[in-house]
């Protein structure tokens, strides 16, 4: 299935471009999210007719998702969970609970945002956390997972 891509797709490709995806992707999650159009005719005139629009639009989400990142990056969260003898936490540490901390400290952050790609923590410690702001911008921050006695 052929589309153009109306917005940045993380392993895809730019606003503007016409690729080539199974049909189920584009079907089922590309135009139903409002991330891509498919590619006929009518649709290619009126894409580069809202083309500098979208251009625009583009340019303030990365100018935003910059500002978020020079707040979040570097930022220190810490978490107190009931843990074992040796560290081991009774349960884990995951995205949402990421999320709220550092919604707690005073910044927003989506728990989508939150990459854990060895899944949650289950022993205490400090971790560095990445953080996926927007398809360009990625930020880090400091989590110490505190042990309660």
């Amino acid at each position: 299935m052929e589309i153009i891509l109306l917005q940045k797709v993380d392993n895809l490709g730019d606003l503007g471009e016409k690729v080539n995806v199974k049909s189920g992707y584009g079907r089922n999650f590309l135009i139903p999210s409002g991330k891509a159009v498919p590619a006929t005719e009518e649709n290619l005139k009126i894409f580069e007719a809202r083309r500098a629009e979208l251009e625009k639009e583009a340019a303030e989400k990365l100018q935003a998702a910059e500002a978020r990142k020079s707040k979040l990056d570097g930022l220190a969260v810490s978490i107190t969970c009931k843990a074992g003898d040796e560290g081991r936490l009774f349960g884990s540490v995951g995205t949402a609970d990421i999320s709220k901390a550092v919604a707690e400290s005073g910044l927003e952050l989506a728990k989508k945002e939150v990459l854990l790609p060895n899944g949650p923590f289950r022993v205490a410690g400090e971790y560095d956390v990445g953080l996926h702001l927007h398809a360009d911008v990625n930020a880090t921050i400091k989590l110490t997972i505190v042990p309660e006695a």
